[in-house]
């Protein structure tokens, strides 16, 4: 309310202390001892970065005004990204609204909901392809088909139990029989069901991995161990069944390539024309560990010619991958699952020892290396071990010419190496 100065006659607020336009004082009460502090309109604190964010919509007749929102991500710019809280972002109060925020960052879940278990698989698998070489794939989903009882339950709602359920008790159908999964296919179930459950901490989907709650037991161990059979060497009469039978028996050449350069049967079938360099004489590969990716392995004399014929068949085809075979009337990239076929059909016609795997000629490698007594180091280098010394890892350079070296003191003239291939 304005009032007239009654020493200048100028309005002036009845709340003045003194006159603004000529200092005349206007309240007779005691002055105060210092002017008000203006508080601040916020009525709650300001929520941690991070935390989410609660706003009061101003609309009239809302039941409940105060919208909860989570933290999700940032722009580019460092912004925030924040989505509504589910599955209840509106409250009433400000406090259920900040309760709702607590409960939620003590135990994030995902924003959704309805996810199942067969999506994140979906999901996760889509994206594992990725960096995983694609014969890796038959294995991820033949573990997943024992693990029907889950698909279409919430990834929010899976524990341990669950997940034990599948590696103990998972079953397909055959033939209208359940089967069960044996010891060595529990152990590949749990792997898938750990990366799984790794993705979805990842991106939020669940707070923990109930997968890596628990582990394989002592007993299953032993029963894995117990059903792995001792990988065994080829005998020198084998060896030379095979040299001898390189133009006569399909795909013998691939177990000689294989028993020549240690690559493992999936690390064969994933080389690629750009992985083979004629001209230095080298095959790039390998894969597992850290020691076995993208190794550099000197192709023996003995093998030159298996490997040429191989790239240069591949690229007058138009293929990428060095190794190839005909299925069902087209030329196709060698599989795991085809090489399976493959040498136990070399095995069978040729009356070799019914006992051999595919990766028997890998073993057959370090038996021949320790044979010709290559170097220690060497043979780690080439089959793709770790090395442990510290001296040879990290303070010794070797040159390529010197595993070249010890690759060519195998031997392989007593088998008629020099076999002509057609």
């Amino acid at each position: 309310m304005l009032i007239k100065c009654v020493e200048c006659g100028l309005q002036v607020s009845d709340k003045a202390i003194m006159c603004p336009h000529c200092g005349y004082p206007l309240q007779t009460a005691e002055m105060p001892s210092r002017m008000p502090v203006k508080r601040s309109k916020r009525a709650h604190k300001r929520l941690p970065n991070g935390f989410g964010q609660i706003t009061e919509l101003k609309r009239k007749g809302l039941r409940k005004p105060f919208r909860a929102m989570v933290t999700v991500g940032k722009t580019p710019e460092g912004r925030p990204v924040c989505k509504i809280l589910k599955p209840e972002g509106y409250f009433a109060t400000y406090n259920e609204a900040y309760e709702a925020l607590v409960k939620y960052n003590s135990n994030p879940y995902d924003l959704n909901q309805e996810m199942t278990m067969q999506e994140l698989f979906e999901k996760w698998s889509a994206e594992h392809d990725r960096t995983v070489k694609p014969q890796s794939r038959e294995w991820i989903d033949r573990a997943w088909t024992y693990c029907s009882a889950i698909y279409s339950m919430k990834v929010r709602d899976i524990r341990t139990r669950h997940i034990k359920g599948c590696v103990n008790d998972g079953f397909i159908i055959v033939k209208g029989e359940k089967k069960y999964p044996k010891t060595i296919m529990q152990n590949h179930i749990k792997s898938v069901l750990n990366m799984m459950f790794d993705y979805a901490v990842e991106y939020e989907l669940t707070d923990r991995n109930y997968a890596r709650n628990f582990v394989i037991s002592k007993d299953l161990k032993k029963d894995i161990e117990m059903h792995q059979k001792p990988h065994i060497s080829f005998s020198d009469k084998e060896m030379k069944s095979l040299w001898e039978n390189i133009s006569k028996v399909d795909g013998v050449d691939i177990i000689l390539i294989q028993c020549y350069t240690g690559f493992r049967p999936r690390e064969l079938c994933n080389i690629k024309l750009t992985d083979v360099d004629l001209k230095s004489k080298n095959i790039t590969g390998g894969m597992k560990t850290k020691a076995g990716i993208d190794r550099t392995i000197p192709i023996h004399d003995a093998i030159l010619g298996l490997v040429e014929h191989r790239y240069n068949d591949a690229k007058a085809n138009g293929m990428d991958y060095l190794i190839n075979i005909t299925k069902n009337g087209f030329l196709t990239p060698l599989e795991y699952r085809d090489y399976l076929r493959l040498f136990q059909n070399i095995i069978n016609q040729l009356n070799l020892n019914p006992l051999h795997r595919p990766h028997d000629p890998r073993k057959h490698f370090v038996t021949m290396a320790k044979k010709y007594n290559l170097d220690e180091y060497a043979i780690k280098y080439l089959v793709g071990h770790s090395i442990n010394d510290i001296t040879e890892k990290i303070y010794t350079d070797r040159d390529p010419d010197w595993l070249r070296t010890e690759m060519q003191k195998i031997r392989a003239d007593e088998y008629g190496t020099n076999v002509q291939i057609v």
